[in-house]
């Protein structure tokens, strides 16, 4: 393999700084994830190799967003295939620490909190979720900054990618990096899906035929919302929502059009007025025991 493992912060700093010497490289971009790599996280890497001289992969297993360490052992561990993944796209580097290189005391005494926008959405259903992950956000977008100089002597662009599946997530590290004024630019990169529709997921594999089959009315849903925003109609969320209730295998936990920025629920758009304007549809469920998210970024 091209690409090169390190487990250390000091050997990322190290290798960042080789690889931008060697490639003469003035950007650098910073590819976070959890492992279980699928489609979507190839579509993060080849963006970022696509804008960047040196790219970096993370691939760390973060225990503070697990409220239940039974969840936190199940989640799939595929190292081997994920380096496979990450090289045929191109990345120079992963970094893939132990729970004692990231967290050499034990659990923080200091945390990232992700204040009101965190305890809304899928924050009200796993709390303290999103303390956890701007916790370790934080923490690699510092481990990942790039190593060396461009070659004018000037620090090398840095940019970090997320995908828009996870949108309250990306919108919470898009405003921590913002309010506490972090030297990256964060890239946003479309939700990938199967060709039925359904978004990937690394919580798909647990899904069976018929509840598979069942996910699809997440999407669905969706899509009749966008539409309805592109055609500047009443989105008329209820509907929808009866929609997605229609299938028995199917849970509802929310279902809602929100400001992208703040993550507030835009009501005057939602039911009997014309959409104008741009707004963020998301949606919750579970599908038998998985618990599914998805959404969709509308503009009229």
């Amino acid at each position: 393999m091209a690409i090169k493992l390190v487990t250390t912060a000091a050997e990322l700093r190290a290798e960042s700084a080789r690889l931008l010497a060697e490639k003469k490289g003035s950007s650098q971009g910073l590819v976070p994830t959890m492992g279980a790599l699928h489609a979507g996280h190839a579509a993060l890497a080849r963006t970022a190799v696509e804008q960047n001289d040196v790219v970096v992969a993370t691939i760390f297993v973060n225990p503070l967003q697990f409220g239940d360490a039974v969840d936190l052992d199940r989640y799939p561990r595929t190292l081997d295939a994920d380096l496979g993944l990450l090289d045929a796209e191109g990345v120079d580097l992963v970094f893939a620490p132990s729970v004692e290189e990231v967290y050499p005391f034990g659990e923080p005494m200091v945390r990232v909190t992700a204040g009101a926008m965190g305890n809304t959405w899928e924050g009200a259903s796993r709390p303290g979720h999103f303390d956890g992950a701007l916790t370790v956000v934080s923490k690699l977008l510092h481990y990942g900054l790039p190593g060396g100089a461009a070659p004018d002597g000037s620090t090398a662009a840095y940019r970090a990618y997320f995908g828009q599946k996870d949108a309250q997530q990306l919108s919470l590290v898009k405003r921590m990096v913002s309010d506490l004024n972090f030297p990256v630019e964060i890239v946003a990169v479309p939700t990938v899906r199967d060709d039925d529709g359904l978004a990937l997921s690394s919580r798909n594999r647990f899904l069976s035929g018929d509840e598979r089959e069942a996910a699809l009315v997440l999407s669905r849903a969706l899509r009749l919302i966008g539409q309805r925003a592109q055609a500047h109609e009443p989105l008329d969320l209820d509907s929808a929502v009866a929609l997605v209730e229609s299938q028995p295998l199917v849970q509802l936990d929310y279902f809602d059009v929100v400001d992208p920025r703040t993550l507030e629920p835009l009501a005057e758009n939602c039911r009997e007025t014309p959409f104008r304007g741009e707004g963020l549809a998301i949606i919750a469920a579970k599908v038998g025991p998985v618990r599914l998210i998805d959404n969709a970024p509308l503009n009229s």
